[in-house]
């Protein structure tokens, strides 16, 4: 064979491996995967500071691995991900438990038990990069025996990083404070409660330093004010994707202590956008992937998204499980969802008042704007079928009635919202501007006219100039309007 078996080099190999973009958040979270993976009942985590020559320590009560299991689990690249696996299978490259690891720190121990058989394997990186060859431990080392202790019961494993020279700056000028240091672990206690709240939701435990976490559900389970859209499935691929969208209630119908919850590890802001969800687990949150800018009005959409295993390839998973490509299939679909429930988050947010669903539409009859038409970019529109509005309108005759009409359309056009959209009309030599806008100057200019005061075309056309809603249009514009279809002559009795 005209072939070389070429060995890497595991010096830079290794380097390579741990600068693979996790951080502690997500590579505690890998971690727990391979412990749900084995059937865990808890996983318990412990970090110990000890002035930055700590720990940190996870332990389960799954099955536990046999020699040759952990030997394999301990191998960088252990697992093809185009395998088979279990549909409810976290685990996908082989390398989880490693890069994890040593992206926290240069020393990994595991001791697993299965059928009441211990076995042990240690990497050492300072060991590794001073040979450069791949050689792993058999044993645990004398001085940290003690920290890692063995698993109780007939099986279970035991996963203990220390020389935490990148969790908490171990062996450099930089060691974290303590105050830091846990400051840290909670960050990290929130994102596993997010992530891993279904798993917490089903019945699985996770504590950590002996404190129990407890689900973060950013769709707020048992809200009664929240809309649950409805449910659609497609297929991507020919593998089944599952959408539930959701509307949170208005942020003024919580207290301070609930509002802050709810608003997550981002705030709600940026928790807006999709929630994917891979074999019950999130993977990636509060992200629009470009389809839609992040805004105050849309803040309370969060979308639930599904998806199992053997969709990894047509989803881009990444290592760390936590990022994730749309899948060109199914980017029209989830667009469409979003759009509609962001309009539907804008218009609680405007009316700030629960909306109800009747027929896929919101009504609000007693609010006082609404969008123009279904299109999410829409103008936003004053209600003229609120019921004062009516009552005002019956009782006055049919000028003053087309008065009060005119006026209402300029305060349409002058909303900030409004504006927002036609701030940055572009001003040409010769400026073209729509119908829309056209009646409106021409409507405004014939009920200055018909006041009665004496105004000439030069006043009436910078009066509208500088009004609310008109600042893009040139007043030599607004002057060639009013010279061509105004009729300066309206008397103030017509």
């Amino acid at each position: 064979m005209n072939t070389i078996n070429t060995q890497p080099s595991a010096a830079p190999v290794i380097q390579a491996l741990r600068s693979i973009g996790y951080n502690s958040q997500t590579a505690i979270a890998d971690i727990v995967d391979n412990s749900i993976d084995a059937k865990t009942s808890y996983v318990h985590i412990q970090f110990e500071y000890d002035m930055g020559n700590g720990f940190i320590r996870i332990e389960d009560n799954g099955i536990g691995m046999t020699e040759t299991e952990l030997q394999k689990a301990m191998t960088i690249g252990s697992k093809d991900p185009r395998d088979q696996r279990d549909k409810e299978e976290l685990g996908r490259f082989g390398m989880g438990l490693k890069t994890a690891s040593f992206s926290m720190g240069k020393r990994l121990c595991v001791i697993t038990k299965k059928d009441g058989k211990l076995s042990e394997r240690c990497w050492d990186l300072d060991y590794v990069s001073g040979k450069n060859e791949w050689l792993l431990y058999k044993s645990i080392p004398i001085e940290i025996r003690d920290k890692i202790g063995q698993p109780e019961g007939k099986s279970g494993t035991i996963v203990l990083i220390d020389k935490l020279d990148r969790f908490c700056g171990f062996g450099t000028h930089k060691v974290l404070k303590q105050e830091s240091y846990y400051s840290k672990v909670r960050r990290i206690q929130r994102y596993l409660e997010m992530v891993f709240h279904v798993k917490l939701e089903n019945g699985l435990i996770i504590t950590i330093n002996g404190n129990t976490l407890y689900p973060w559900n950013p769709f707020l389970e048992g809200n009664p004010r929240r809309i649950e859209g409805e449910e659609q499935l497609i297929k991507v691929n020919k593998k089944l994707v599952r959408i539930t969208p959701y509307v949170l209630p208005h942020p003024s119908t919580f207290n301070q202590v609930d509002y802050k919850y709810a608003g997550g590890v981002k705030g709600w802001n940026d928790q807006q956008g999709f929630y994917i969800y891979r074999a019950n687990r999130m993977v990636s949150f509060g992200d629009w992937f470009g389809m839609f800018p992040k805004d105050a009005a849309s803040q309370l959409v969060r979308i639930k998204i599904e998806f199992t295993n053997d969709a990894d390839d047509d989803w881009k998973i990444d290592v760390k499980k936590s990022t994730i490509t749309i899948p060109e299939d199914a980017k029209q679909d989830l667009y469409g969802v979003a759009k509609y429930y962001r309009k539907v988050s804008q218009e609680i947010m405007l009316y700030r008042t629960k909306a109800t669903r009747t027929g896929g539409r919101i009504k609000g009859s007693l609010n006082t704007w609404e969008l123009a038409t279904d299109d999410v970019n829409s103008s936003y529109v004053l209600n003229r079928t609120h019921p004062i509005l009516n009552e005002i309108l019956k009782d006055v005759d049919t000028d003053i009635r087309r008065k009060i009409n005119l006026y209402l359309k300029l305060v349409e056009l002058g909303s900030p919202n409004n504006l927002l959209k036609t701030s940055n009309m572009a001003k040409k030599a010769e400026q073209q501007i729509d119908e829309k806008s056209k009646k409106l100057v021409i409507d405004y200019a014939e009920i200055l006219f018909s006041t009665g005061f004496e105004l000439d075309i030069e006043k009436v056309a910078e009066t509208i100039s500088i009004m609310a809603g008109f600042e893009g249009i040139e007043i030599s514009t607004i002057k060639t309007i009013l010279e061509k279809e105004v009729n300066f002559n309206v008397s103030s009795n017509t």
